[in-house]
């Protein structure tokens, strides 16, 4: 679905629609639970990741500000802080596939892939190495900054430039 179409799903959702609501259920959810899963990589926890993210998406529908992004985004965003918010409350910091996934001790070889064959994917590929491999263990592993600091031996301010800067990369790049 295009953005025009979820926004009119989503509106229709903040009246109290629904009807709309279940039909913007049924044409994200997949791609929600897919992002929670791969986070969290617990299918249970990932589940109720994704309840508490459309209940919250229920009640908040009418607060979405157009200006702000796009629905989808909007949502990913509920759904990431929801997943962060249960790894750091389990404090469950499982680095599971890491390792044995990407060369992280240097960054040098550092290969992602996401199941989103999008304009996104594109532009994280145009990153350098190191604000590839940050911008990944924070926003995708839930690493905090000083967690980076131990986890590729860095200083705290070329991590968090890392990040910056790949942030405003990207926000350039999707921007054209």
């Amino acid at each position: 679905m295009d953005n025009d179409e979820l926004l009119a799903l989503l509106s229709a959702t903040a009246k109290g629609n629904k009807n709309a609501f279940a039909n913007l259920y049924q044409n994200t959810s997949a791609k929600l639970f897919a992002i929670s899963l791969k986070m969290l990589g617990n299918r249970a926890q990932a589940e109720e990741v994704l309840q508490d993210s459309f209940v919250k998406i229920w009640h908040n529908a009418s607060e979405y500000q157009v200006s702000k992004g796009a629905v989808m985004s909007w949502m990913i965003s509920i759904v990431r802080y929801r997943s962060l918010d249960l790894i750091r409350h389990n404090k469950v910091r499982k680095e599971q596939s890491l390792t044995d996934e990407h060369d992280l001790g240097d960054g040098s070889s550092l290969q992602i892939s996401y199941e989103d064959d999008s304009k996104l994917v594109d532009c994280i590929e145009q990153l350098d190495p190191q604000q590839k491999q940050a911008i990944h263990l924070a926003y995708y592993k839930g690493l905090t900054h000083h967690e980076l600091v131990d986890h590729i031996a860095s200083p705290l301010g070329t991590v968090k430039s890392w990040i910056r800067r790949g942030l405003k990369q990207l926000q350039r790049c999707l921007t054209l």
